[in-house]
């Protein structure tokens, strides 16, 4: 379940607070600590193709646009 279609579900519980409290309990995506996941680039949040090398903390799109800026000479 994605988070848009967790926060949907809201709407149509509002009547019945019991059992919006459980859903919540129940189906509210984790912190993740550890994986793919958890590590996002810090200009547009992608988690896939992430560059953690030398602490950046890009994915590989927004460091070809800022290398330069950042103090790299030679890239890719």
């Amino acid at each position: 379940m994605t988070t848009s279609d967790y926060k949907k579900v809201f709407k149509q519980l509002q009547a019945k607070p019991a059992k919006l409290n459980k859903f919540i309990k129940h189906n509210s995506p984790k912190k993740r600590n550890f994986g793919q996941i958890s590590k996002k680039c810090i200009i547009c949040g992608r988690t896939h193709a992430h560059v953690s090398k030398y602490n950046i903390n890009l994915c590989r799109q927004c460091f070809r646009l800022n290398a330069k800026k950042i103090g790299f000479k030679k890239y890719m």
